[in-house]
This record gives C-alpha cells, structure tokens and sequence, in this order.
C-alpha cells in the first residue's frame, strides 16, 4: 500500500470516480440503518418505510436489492479502472513482467488488507475470505492475466468460468431427505430450493463444504465456555458467504475490464452510451431468464452464474447512467461531492470499517462530546431515528476526511 503525497491530478474517467465514489458512501453508510427502522412501530406497516427498509439490506438468499448491487459494483469497477491504470503504466515504460509482478503484489496486499479488516472485532486473526477486498484480490492476478486481450477472448474466458462454476456446484450432491439442516445454521422454516436449484441452497453446496476443509487449516478461536478451552471449528457461514465466491465473481470483474476497454475505445461518447445501455439491458434480462428457467438461481450470497450476469447487467446501466450526466453533459462541478471519495476508495473503505457504524469510534466521539441527543437534533426528532442520525454524522465526517484528503492531494493506493 502507498500514500501519494502532492500528487498531481491525472486524466481520469470522471463517470467512474463518480460512481466509485457513489458505491463507497453508500457502503460507508450502512443504509443509514433504515431496514433497523423499517422494523420498528409505528413504520412497519408502512410501504414506503418498507421499501427503504427492503433496498438498504441484503435479501435472505435469492433476489435482489440495491444493496445486494454494492459489492457487483465495487467488483465491476474494478476491472474498468484495470483498463487505464495498467495502459498508463504501460505508457511509462513499465514491462509487461513488472506489471504482473505489481499485480501479484496487489492481490496480496488486498487479501491481507481485507483479512485485517475482518478481524477488527476478533480475538486473533479471523482467517476468513468473504471480504470484498480478499474476493477482489483473489481474482486479481487472474484478472490481470486478460488486460490488454481481445474483448472476444475476455468474454469467453468469462462465460468459460461461469460455466464450470454451475458445473461445479450442479455435481455436488444434495444433502440426504433425514439431513439435519440445524447443523449448518438453517431454520426448521428456512424456504428451501427445490429440484435442480437445490444445488445452490444455502450452506449446503459445494462452496460451502470447501469452506468447512479450508478454513479449519488455519488457526482459530478457541470457546471461551469450554474447560479447557476448544478449538472453534468452522461449520458455516451466518450469512451463507463462501470463499469460492471469488470465482464467479471473476467473470464480473472481466465484464469491467471489457467495458474499461470500450470506455477507453476511440467510439463516439453517444456510441459507448449506446452499447452500455444495450449491453446492460441484455444482461439483465439474461441473468433473469437463467434465474426464473430454473436452471440456476439469482443468488448474491454465493454469487451464482445467473447473479453475475444480472447484476453486471445493472453495473453497466449504472455507469452509462454516470457516464452520460458527467462525461457527456459535463455535470463535472456537481458530481465533485461523489469523485472526491471515488478518488480515494481505498482510505474510505478502511476508514469505515476500523471506525465507522453508528456503535464505532466516530459516532462514540461524537456522543461523548455533544450527548447521545445530537442524533435525534436534542428531541426535535423521534427516537426510533437515532441510528439515523448517527450514520448520517459518520458518513459526513468520513466525506470531510476525503475532502481534506483530495485538497492535500493525498491519494491511498496499492
């Protein structure tokens, strides 16, 4: 990881630090903590406090939310800033053999890095790899392997890995009919799938069985209930998340790199807008005919074939939609508040992680200083919207910390 001081601003896709930046803050935000609220008397029974409640929270397993399309994004973006980070390199004499070595090294470091975040809350190092940084860096050197690749290669390669991911998991046996579900973290009413798309049900799978090899081969924590203390074994994960997600989500950040090949393209602006919009909408009604066929459900947790497709559907939508307001219409000024943060990606997201939530360090700072009724205006507002507030509070000063940043020139990178 580096910090580049006074360094001066480069030509940059303005759309991608944009919506980069735009991704960061609402990761950074936690959906201002309304699915919390949404849960609450007397917003319950409201359809619009539902709605918010339902876009600002992951679904159980199959579907999608706007928040489900954080990680796609981050993932997506990837790969279209793999596009002109490597082609400026390149452009300063740098070999082809010392630009691969970078990528290793930046996968390691991004492993690590994410591996260090998920720890913050753990006795000892948690040794786990659903992180978002550990996915990317896991795929990284993979990814790079294609920059500079005909975009024919680099979507075979893609479609290529999609398959045998459906594959992979199509092989895997279905639990027995006395299975008992308990064991691997399922509800007596958890909503099971059925038939051929049982082989994507939650901690059932086959990603969910390497995960209970893998991770047992690193040190773990011991029960504290115990006498003497016991190992914890890893049985599964709460949230359904596997390892393996990595490589699928590989093809979702080949995707970028193709578009980051388009962007940087000599086509017309009105061209490339075209062709993201046409190309979104055929993904996303791909990936939703996969998923309603029954040939392979929409799953973000794991990351199936048919997600991949649908949700890079919505990645390109989402970047012709920022495409078109700031690099074709030049709403550059206005957009200023989202690629401050996009040009520090990196810094936010660690920020937010170390000390981020309304329980972490900045909104216990803020409380200590101003009281707990700062979050709720000192009564002007109703107490069920305290997590509000405070993520509200987080999120501005974490802005202002990029701010500060982007004005100093300072720039974390790896």
């Amino acid at each position: 990881m580096a910090v580049v001081l006074k360094n001066p601003l480069p030509k940059r896709l303005g759309s991608l630090d944009a919506y980069r930046g735009f991704i960061m803050l609402a990761m950074a935000s936690a959906g201002f903590r309304l699915a919390a609220v949404a849960r609450q008397e007397p917003f319950k029974d409201d359809p619009a406090w539902q709605a918010l409640g339902y876009h600002t929270d992951h679904v159980a397993w199959r579907g999608c939310a706007f928040w489900d399309l954080i990680q796609p994004s981050f993932m997506f973006m990837v790969g279209v800033a793999m596009a002109y980070s490597y082609a400026a390199r390149q452009a300063r004499g740098q070999s082809y053999g010392w630009m691969l070595a970078h990528a290793i090294y930046r996968s390691a470091v991004l492993v690590f890095l994410g591996v260090f975040l998920t720890s913050n809350s753990s006795t000892q190092t948690n040794w786990q790899f659903t992180n978002v940084l550990c996915q990317i860096g896991l795929g990284y050197a993979f990814l790079f392997l294609l920059w500079n690749r005909p975009a024919w290669l680099q979507f075979t390669v893609a479609a290529a890995v999609l398959l045998a991911d459906w594959g992979l998991f199509y092989a895997w046996p279905t639990p027995p009919a006395d299975f008992d579900y308990a064991q691997v973290g399922l509800p007596a009413d958890w909503p099971h799938l059925q038939g051929l798309e049982a082989h994507w049900d939650k901690n059932t799978n086959v990603a969910a069985a390497a995960d209970r090899v893998l991770l047992n081969w690193f040190p773990r924590e011991k029960s504290a209930d115990a006498d003497p203390p016991q190992v914890q074994r890893f049985e599964f994960n709460e949230g359904g998340y596997t390892t393996l997600n990595f490589v699928p989500s590989l093809a979702t950040m080949i995707f970028g790199l193709i578009a980051g090949g388009l962007m940087r393209g000599n086509s017309s602006g009105a061209k490339k807008l075209l062709l993201l919009i046409v190309w979104g909408s055929v993904f996303l009604a791909a990936g939703w005919g996969l998923d309603q066929s029954g040939v392979c459900p929409s799953v973000k947790r794991i990351w199936t074939p048919s997600w991949a497709i649908f949700s890079t559907g919505w990645t390109l939508l989402m970047l012709a939609a920022f495409y078109a307001l700031i690099d074709m219409t030049g709403w550059e000024r206005p957009a200023w508040p989202l690629v401050v943060v996009g040009m520090n990606s990196i810094a936010i997201y660690c920020l937010s992680q170390l000390l981020g939530g309304d329980r972490g360090w900045l909104a216990k700072s803020v409380e200590r200083h101003f009281g707990a009724g700062v979050f709720t205006a000192y009564g002007h507002l109703d107490s069920a919207f305290e997590p509000i507030g405070r993520m509200v509070l987080v999120v501005f000063t974490l802005w202002l910390i990029c701010v500060w940043l982007y004005r100093q020139r300072i720039f974390v990178r790896i």
